[in-house]
């Protein structure tokens, strides 16, 4: 692999005009044709198999106008203090929103009269009511004329003296997604290249690499969006991803040419060689991710497997664009790309008399290499203490681990909404005015001939369960084969008494089939919510297993050690729970709340942990992959175990750092997003990055591979030959004749 690609790294060099355009053209082709797509689908969520799922795929057929997927919108009307509802002038205002609301947009079917069913439409008290518009079009679509119209209805009526709010989906969202967390990482990502490289042209090329990169994911997204079902969110996750691996993976590569370079090796040389062995890395690395992020798809959730193909998707551009685009960019640029006190002892051309003499007096100057470097001191340090810096980690990791014991799986609602959104306003004072489950009510199918006699029993049956507030009628379809109750519950959506409804229930509803000869589902969005959460939670651990074996598989492979592959798993799982810990503190318990911007603390949204399980797998195969190797490649060419630690860190410990840095600045940026999953994904992955980038991979790998020592790489030799052979250091390329032996103007140390 290593041979192959340093010749496309080379070709890609010598052709870089060629192959700039050709990015150029694909960037500019895919634009074009997100611009001309149509908009991109809401978030939905289907669970094939489940028994929520199959009730609302029969209610599709059994009641297809009661199942149409056009938008709806809750306004919630409230008297003032000290009066009702029904009072003669409240009355007057209330019909006259109903009015303005069916005759606001052409789009709107019409809008309920809550004077109409004042028992299902009305509180007790006689002080709230609610009216529901509903609309000809999806979410999506319903445009922001129709938007205005709705709001200034409501405004109106609020002008009037009724406290007015709005819910449901054809409201439109204060939320916004994307904009301010790229600029600020991409912001901090640059600060950190011009410190890491001491070169604006070098910090450069992995911001412009990576924006390219993105661009091109993020609008093949857009283009494909409605076709394949890819909502907004994807979009958003997809370019979080992306933006952050692509900044590193150029990073990787230009760091290595760099150090070419000063090996003495010339420009398309050092080009291909970076190619070779970083893109080697790399394209593994990237691997890596891509198998985690699709791995999601045996979860069984075309929502969640929909998310992690974008994201590989973008990942797998990434790749392609650093081992092509990048050494092309060197190519325009191969001298200005090092630090820019040494650039004049890699001029191509001829220099001055007075350049001769300035790149004379840095050549005389002490060689860097010969001093230890950060890395190299970290990695002495760690070598003199292993056993203290292990039980460190291994004890700060375990303590912040601890609240993700206490892990509770939800999905965001209007409930989980900030106060400050009329959205949130809606549904608390239906809640306070008709209990709480009000918001969440379920649905139960009875399925059956003579169904409606049939779920007047069941009625009956459900109204004694305990945590019942109210059972309807039972409303069959015109062949009377299928009918329909709603479940009201006393608790709300997210509250564990629900859940437990929601078993009792079905567990009810098992003992009444017989008796009633029908098939009885219990559903509804709570109930699906439900099911979507504990879908995931059985998934899990499976999956987590999944990326584990993989990453010890994988590992194997290419460190061709069984103890290595061990420990960086087993330092995965130790960072991977102690970053849910952090998360579920923060989002679930309301630990430093504020500090990051959690208006609403619940249960943590049910997507976040599979899906930063995935991703933080590929990007601690990123850190071992380019920390260990160069300790292995020091190992095979004859260096003591504790010198090859010390050369890895002396060699990689900076620029793994930056990429760790890179990392978690893009992510960080993300917490300042008003959307919830957004800001919660965005904190648990720069809080794994940290834990897993300094913590595990910068002290506990060192500590362990001290204490191991020789034993760290040992392999079965069966097993070795067996298992086949991944060139990921770039052994190959040493097997061709070595260059000319660097000048003494070139041995500063550059990276």
């Amino acid at each position: 692999m290593a041979t192959s690609l340093s010749r496309l790294g080379r070709l890609a060099f010598r052709r870089r005009g060629v192959m700039l355009l050709l990015w150029l053209l694909i960037f500019g082709g895919v634009g074009f044709a997100a611009s001309c797509a149509p908009l991109p689908p809401a978030d939905t969520f289907s669970m094939p198999g489940t028994e929520s799922q199959k009730a609302f795929d029969l209610l599709t057929k059994k009641f297809p106008d009661a199942s149409a997927d056009g938008a709806s919108a809750r306004v919630v009307v409230r008297a003032p203090e000290g009066q009702k509802i029904t009072d003669r002038g409240q009355r007057a205002e209330v019909r006259r929103l109903v009015a303005e609301l069916k005759a606001s947009s052409p789009r709107v079917v019409g809008a309920t009269d809550p004077y109409q069913t004042p028992a299902v439409a009305i509180s007790k008290d006689g002080t709230t009511a609610y009216t529901v518009v509903t609309y000809k079009v999806p979410a999506m679509e319903v445009g922001d004329k129709a938007h205005d119209a709705l709001d200034a209805a409501v405004e109106k009526a609020g002008k009037a003296g009724l406290t007015v709010e709005a819910g449901g989906d054809a409201v439109k969202l204060d939320q916004t997604m994307g904009g301010t967390g790229e600029k600020i990482g991409i912001l901090v990502s640059a600060v950190v290249l011009v410190l890491t490289f001491g070169s604006m042209i070098a910090a450069g090329m992995p911001l412009i690499t990576a924006l390219i990169g993105v661009g091109i994911g993020i609008s093949g997204i857009t283009a494909l969006g409605s076709t394949l079902g890819l909502s907004g969110t994807t979009s958003t996750l997809a370019m979080m991803i992306g933006l952050a691996v692509g900044i590193d993976y150029a990073l990787f590569i230009v760091s290595r040419y760099r150090a070419e370079r000063v090996e003495g090796r010339n420009p398309e040389e050092a080009a291909g060689r970076a190619v070779g062995t970083a893109g080697s890395a790399v394209v593994f690395a990237g691997l890596t991710v891509i198998v985690a992020l699709a791995g999601l798809a045996v979860v069984h959730i075309p929502m969640l497997t929909k998310m992690g193909l974008a994201a590989a998707g973008t990942v797998a551009v990434a790749v392609l664009v650093a081992i092509t685009l990048v050494p092309a960019l060197l190519g325009f640029a191969p001298v200005k790309v090092m630090a820019r006190r040494n650039r004049l002892q890699y001029a191509v051309k001829p220099l001055s008399a007075r350049r001769q003499r300035k790149a004379a007096k840095r050549a005389a100057e002490p060689v860097e290499s010969a001093r230890p470097n950060l890395g190299a001191r970290w990695a002495s340090y760690v070598l003199r203490h292993p056993v203290a810096v292990l039980l460190i980690g291994v004890v700060g990791l375990g303590t912040v681990a601890v609240p993700a014991a206490s892990l509770e799986l939800g999905l965001p609602g209007e409930g989980s909404m900030s106060t400050k959104t009329t959205q949130r306003r809606a549904y608390d004072m239906l809640s306070e005015s008709f209990g709480p489950g009000f918001n969440g009510p379920l649905m139960v199918t009875v399925q059956a001939n003579g169904a409606r006699a049939a779920g007047d029993k069941v009625g009956e049956a459900l109204r004694k369960t305990d945590g019942v507030a109210s059972v309807s009628p039972a409303a069959a379809n015109r062949a009377d084969d299928t009918a329909i109750l709603n479940v009201v519950p006393t608790t709300g959506p997210t509250d564990e008494k629900t859940e437990e409804l929601v078993r009792e229930l079905r567990s009810t509803a098992g003992d009444l089939e017989p008796r009633t000869a029908s098939q009885i589902l219990v559903t509804g969005q709570t109930a699906m919510f439900i099911d979507f959460s504990q879908t995931l939670d059985d998934a899990l651990l499976p999956y987590l297993g999944l990326v584990v074996g993989l990453a010890f598989l994988l590992l194997m492979v290419v460190f061709r050690s069984l103890l290595v592959p061990l420990k960086a798993a087993l330092g995965f799982l130790l960072s991977v729970t102690a970053a849910l810990g952090a998360v579920v503190a923060v989002f679930q318990w309301g630990w430093l709340a504020e500090v990051v911007g959690v208006e609403q603390t619940g249960p943590i949204m049910s997507t976040m942990p599979i899906f930063m399980i995935g991703v933080v797998f590929g990007l601690a195969m990123d850190y071992e992959v380019f920390l260990v190797s160069r300790m292995r490649e020091s190992h095979v060419h004859g260096a003591r175990p504790a010198e090859a630690v010390v050369d890895g860190f002396r060699h990689g410990g900076r620029v793994v750092a930056a990429a760790a840095v890179i990392m978690m600045s893009v992510f960080s940026g993300f917490i300042v997003e008003d959307n919830d999953f957004i800001k919660m994904i965005g904190f648990a992955l720069a809080i794994a990055v940290l834990f897993d980038a300094f913590i595990v991979r910068m002290a506990l790998v060192p500590a362990l591979l001290a204490l191991l020592g020789r034993s760290a790489w040992w392999l079965p030799k069966w097993l070795d030959r067996i298992l086949p052979r991944v060139d990921v250091e770039g052994e190959t390329l040493d097997q061709h004749p070595a260059p000319t032996p660097p000048s003494p103007q070139a041995r500063v140390l550059i990276n």
